[in-house]
């Protein structure tokens, strides 16, 4: 990567080229080193905004979640049931595709000692629970069918950023399939005991 010129610094410009880095080469290559080349500065100079390396990956998890957040609040705004979940579906995996090194950055929240990030969690965590009521959930059934609408969005991105859909098939499709199951399910259970005590 070639340096930028010398510019006025914030944590803001920091920030956002720590994202294309991250974007480009992949999460472990944002470095001090390699950030303050791209930025055309010496590596103390970043200590003026945040405490090291951890105090950069902390930034750049924040800096994440609340661009994930605000790009699924603006899609499921206004939208209910079905429509509602698949707006926010596709914000999320359009925000993987984009943004894969910002996205990984966001994944690994017990290493992330700062409130506000996780309270930005809470914020993703309740979005989802408002879009899922109209299903009927309440109380822990809610909570399960968040987790199990955020594994199959992880797990469609993880497997797609890997290269692991090789078939010639339309990803989108099959998103839109999985997801029409899986909300199908979540109809069909609607009023059952959620609890793990399975006979």
């Amino acid at each position: 990567m070639s340096p930028r010129p010398k510019q006025a610094l914030d944590l803001t410009t920091i920030l956002e080229t720590a994202v294309k880095i991250a974007d480009e080469a992949g999460v472990a290559e944002v470095t001090l080193a390699n950030l303050a080349k791209e930025l055309n500065i010496r590596p103390p100079s970043l200590y003026n905004h945040f405490d090291g390396l951890s105090g950069l990956q902390e930034n750049l998890a924040l800096y994440g979640i609340k661009r994930l957040y605000e790009s699924l609040a603006s899609e499921a705004v206004g939208l209910a049931g079905e429509e509602a979940v698949m707006s926010l579906a596709k914000a999320y995996i359009e925000f993987a595709r984009k943004h894969p090194g910002l996205y990984e950055a966001t994944l690994s929240p017990r290493n992330i000692n700062n409130e506000e990030f996780h309270k930005i969690g809470d914020k993703i965590v309740d979005l989802t629970k408002r879009v899922l009521t109209a299903y009927g959930l309440e109380g822990e059934s809610v909570l399960h069918a968040v987790r199990g609408l955020r594994s199959i969005l992880h797990g469609f991105s993880s497997l797609e950023q890997k290269g692991g859909f090789g078939m010639v098939l339309d990803t989108d499709l099959s998103l839109r399939l999985i997801l029409k199951s899986f909300l199908k399910g979540i109809d069909e259970m609607n009023g059952e005991d959620w609890s793990l005590n399975m006979p």
